[in-house]
């Protein structure tokens, strides 16, 4: 368990994030920073709202309801539109943010959010489709699965298909992670690749499979967190789905077993430890350690899956979490990005994972950082 310190430590970071950030300058967001641009309704904001709502249910400190309160609310119109956001660009990322409106509505009760997440919801009907049923990642990365976009999309879409839809996509869902499990698993190492591409034409797919050649770790992460997040928010009533997705997070768990490093951490590449170039990185870490210690908070992982989640935290607080030498606290050893295709011609092998920015304080690392932390605190007081 970590220490009292520790816990100050992080609490001191969390209030240090938080003062220097808004919803026009957020400092978590340095792709934005870096491209110098106004910000926008994202993915990355949407992922830190998920965590600062969850210090707010955890602590009942209402400064955090109203952080994010006005956050979200700068860009939700009073008609439910979003500044800065269009369904019709079809991108699974933009989806993310939307699930900070269900407790923004339910704890405002501001009919804006309200309104907004239906805007949010419209793109589900906009978004093109596999031939398999699932959700193009992106329109510019036409007949394309990534596992990042279960994350995105599939915690929302069950979510807002059980409170305001009469269940009527829990199942179409549901079907959209089997369909990853058949075809983007690995049957020999039960990992997943981070890929898939129906049409076999991009240059990094397998022209037999149609998966990307590599297990990039957050890719797993964000994945192992989209079946957490949306089995918790499904219906007992889908009595086989819903213990379905379960069985989908536990097997992931066991299997990502066999690559943690004795610090607790996961490499970049999660089945090529020390390799030249690979390292132990902290977002796909944290993301991993948030599922299994709310998996097994849930009753969805076996108990030994504490441990395991628990050792994650530590070896990132141990490695990455540092002092500034003006005294603030930075969390580093996160990759900045990662993606298949593009103008980059991100081609999924291992020296491309190796060689994107490694960045401190930037949201994909921060946000499953302190949701993990919130996990290890709701553990403690079990």
């Amino acid at each position: 368990m970590i220490t009292q310190e520790t816990q100050t430590q992080i609490k001191d970071y969390i209030e240090y994030l938080l003062e220097h950030s808004s919803a026009e300058a957020p400092m978590w967001n340095i792709e934005k920073i870096l491209e110098g641009k106004p910000n926008k309704w994202n993915y990355i904001d949407g992922c830190m709202m998920t965590a600062v709502l969850s210090l707010y249910e955890m602590t009942g400190e209402k400064r955090y309801l109203d952080f994010a309160d006005e956050f979200v609310g700068w860009y939700v119109n009073e008609d439910g539109t979003i500044k800065t956001y269009s369904p019709e660009e079809r991108n699974l990322d933009n989806i993310n943010m939307g699930r900070s409106l269900f407790p923004l509505y339910e704890l405002t009760g501001k009919e804006k959010y309200r309104r907004a997440l239906d805007t949010v919801r419209s793109q589900i009907d906009l978004q093109p489709r596999t031939k398999e049923g699932n959700f193009w990642h992106k329109d510019i990365y036409p007949w394309q699965i990534w596992l990042d976009g279960l994350y995105m999309a599939q915690p929302f879409y069950m979510q807002y298909e059980t409170l305001f839809n009469k269940m009527n996509g829990c199942k179409d869902s549901y079907t959209q992670f089997v369909n990853v499990e058949r075809l983007m698993k690995d049957p020999k190492t039960g990992l997943y690749y981070h890929g898939y591409d129906e049409s076999r034409q991009m240059y990094w797919a397998d022209p037999e499979t149609g998966t990307s050649p590599n297990f990039w770790l957050r890719s797993l992460g964000w994945f192992m967190c989209a079946l957490v997040d949306t089995a918790e928010v499904m219906q007992e009533t889908l009595y086989y789905e819903y213990r379905y997705l379960q069985k989908m997070l536990e097997d992931l768990a066991e299997s990502l077993l066999h690559y943690q490093d004795p610090s607790g951490m996961f490499w970049q590449v999660v089945n090529y430890p020390e390799e030249e170039g690979n390292y132990l990185e902290t977002s796909g870490t944290a993301l991993i350690a948030y599922a299994l210690l709310k998996g097994t908070r849930l009753g969805y992982l076996p108990a030994k899956f504490r441990a395991v989640g628990e050792h994650a935290v530590e070896g990132i607080i141990d490695k990455y979490l540092s002092r500034n030498e003006d005294g603030t606290l930075k969390l580093g050893g996160i990759c900045l990005v990662a993606g298949l295709g593009g103008k980059q011609h991100r081609d999924g092998s291992r020296p491309y994972y190796y060689s994107e920015p490694i960045v401190e304080n930037e949201a994909k690392g921060t946000a499953p950082f302190i949701l993990s932390y919130i996990e290890l605190l709701r553990a403690q007081e079990d």
